[in-house]
């Protein structure tokens, strides 16, 4: 039986993340107080919420990534940076928490796990 390439690389990122979604059972502790800066709404969505991802909604990788989540029945949530009039900003804030400005960026319980590599 074949196992394609793009089955393979969905079942290796699926195992690479499942540590991530039940290291402590409870999600994210931190949550960042609100300000009206997109720093901190980047640190909010990061630390508020069980799985975020940094996505654009024509963006392959993205799509990917997401359906990723939706095959473990997990609902991350998905910040789509091309929808968005700060999305630009968002992405300088990126680089400077995690030296990338690239989409996808999946962070689960608060830690940055990476993109749509696989």
């Amino acid at each position: 039986m074949k196992i394609s390439r793009w089955c393979m690389a969905v079942t290796l990122t699926i195992l690479s993340i499942l540590p991530f979604l039940f290291e402590n059972g409870n999600g994210p502790v931190q949550v960042v107080e609100a300000s009206n800066s997109v720093s901190a709404f980047v640190q909010n969505a990061i630390y508020s919420n069980r799985i975020t991802i940094f996505s654009k909604s024509y963006c392959p990788y993205c799509l990917r990534a997401k359906r990723v989540f939706v095959e473990l029945n997990e609902q991350p949530f998905v910040v789509e940076l091309d929808l968005r009039d700060d999305g630009y900003e968002i992405q300088s804030v990126l680089l400077d928490l995690i030296g990338r400005r690239t989409v996808p960026q999946v962070f689960v319980n608060g830690k940055h796990i990476g993109g749509s590599d696989g």
